[in-house]
């Protein structure tokens, strides 16, 4: 995926993001249960309207500071970055290759860690369905094992690139 495309795809998923929370927000209660205890019982709340924004700026600015922060700061020539195989990739006829490389790994664990971010807030939307307001805690923590189970993929494909020299 080039970088410019890449950051328009991922501009698009997080607009995308954003639409499904303002639209699914309007199903919480007035009082949103946001916070939940380890039994999966709401211990915390916030207004709808608080709770919606709060999770609008959280979607747009945690994975866009992740990838465009990031991404901008390996693009510097005192970047400090860590590969296996460093000399070989970032030398100088390679580096810019290794950066795009690079950048594009990121825009896919921004996609990643949006998916994340709205499937807690589904979470969130279906607990607050019940009263009392409720948590389905295999629900959270399948989705926390999915996460990281994505991640190690994520991980394990930008690293074994390389690992391995051409």
């Amino acid at each position: 995926m080039q970088n410019k495309n890449g950051s328009l795809i991922f501009a698009l998923f997080v607009a995308c993001a954003v639409a499904f929370i303002w639209r699914t927000g309007n199903a919480l209660p007035a009082l949103v249960a946001s916070h939940f205890g380890a039994s999966g019982l709401a211990n915390g709340y916030m207004p709808r309207d608080f709770y919606v924004r709060f999770m609008i700026a959280f979607v747009i600015g945690l994975p866009t500071l992740m990838v465009f922060v990031t991404g901008h700061v390996l693009g510097s020539s005192k970047a400090r970055i860590n590969l296996p195989n460093r000399d070989y990739w970032l030398a100088p006829e390679r580096r810019a290759a290794t950066i795009a490389f690079l950048r594009a790994g990121l825009i896919w664990f921004g996609v990643l860690l949006v998916t994340f971010l709205c499937y807690v807030h589904w979470l969130v939307v279906v607990a607050n369905s019940v009263q009392p307001a409720h948590l389905s805690e295999p629900r959270f923590f399948g989705g926390l094992v999915a996460f990281f189970v994505a991640l190690l993929i994520w991980l394990k494909v930008l690293l074994g690139h390389f690992r391995a020299r051409p």
